[in-house]
């Protein structure tokens, strides 16, 4: 075992010890990171090449600063994004409510479907869909200062179209014509702050985690701009936390205008995420 190995191993049990979810992971993220290689390529780097700044990047992981913060990068199905202080990181359960709405907008009969991401953060739902659905047309709709740094960062060079505003009065413009509205909003009720991971309360901006007492005041809001940007037809796809399953499908109901409403389970089979297709007139 070389060196930097041998750190990786005690680092792992730092973080470990810490409470850190992925100790094994992050630990050989950061040594990655620190010295300018992948993962699968520390057993090249040679004991005397090894940098103990890598020590410093282990204990601002093991004080709990989200890993991501610490490489400024964040992967995101097939892309690799730009975060920091004051944009939400993007978590990979997302990637399963991303990948539904990718074939769902592949099966639709649309030469060039136009898709809204609302309260996108750094961009990584809007650009997902932009890079899987070639011929798409994506708006991301953004209200913070400090993320849409991010935003425009990762957006930058893309098809995506950023907007500054509220996702409960986004794009008047485009009411009526929009395939798939798309969100991954706050949703963490207001009494659940103290169980939060140190990692999302600490780091992570309030407004992309609470959303109210029950967590989904967003979301109400998102169904009324979701159902005045859609098209008859189309389809909204809304994050929900695990434990609203059942919660969010009946906010968009028959007499709010939409039809087969349902609750879907992410990889680990808990309900992640409700879909709606607005009823035809």
């Amino acid at each position: 075992m070389n060196l930097l190995l041998a750190e990786v191993a005690q680092a792992t049990q730092r973080l470990a010890d810490a409470g850190v979810p992925s100790p094994r992971f992050d630990a050989e993220e950061l040594a990655a990171f620190v010295h300018g290689v992948k993962r699968g390529e520390l057993h090249n780097v040679k004991d005397v090449d090894f940098d103990a700044r890598y020590w410093e990047t282990v204990a601002r992981r093991e004080a709990r600063e989200p890993l991501q913060h610490i490489t400024g990068r964040a992967f995101f199905r097939y892309l690799e994004l730009q975060v920091g202080p004051g944009v939400f990181v993007p978590r990979p359960e997302t990637e399963s409510v991303v990948g539904w709405a990718i074939d769902a907008v592949r099966a639709m009969d649309v030469v060039e479907p136009l898709i809204v991401d609302l309260c996108t953060g750094s961009g990584a739902i809007a650009l997902a869909m932009a890079q899987e659905v070639p011929r798409s047309r994506v708006h991301a709709v953004e209200l913070s200062d400090d993320a849409l740094v991010w935003t425009r960062k990762n957006a930058e060079g893309s098809r995506v179209t950023v907007h500054q505003g509220d996702a409960l009065s986004a794009l008047p413009e485009l009411d009526g014509q929009v395939d798939l509205v798309i969100s991954n909003p706050p949703y963490i009720p207001l009494t659940e702050w103290e169980y939060v991971a140190p990692e999302a309360r600490d780091h992570d901006p309030e407004m992309a985690l609470f959303s109210g007492e029950d967590g989904l005041d967003t979301i109400r809001g998102i169904e009324r701009t979701a159902h005045r940007l859609l098209r008859p037809g189309g389809l909204v796809v809304i994050e929900h936390a695990d434990t609203q399953g059942g919660q969010v499908p009946w906010i968009f109901n028959e007499e709010a205008g939409w039809a087969d409403a349902a609750d879907h389970p992410d990889l680990n089979n808990r309900p992640r995420f409700a879909t709606a297709r607005k009823a035809m007139p």
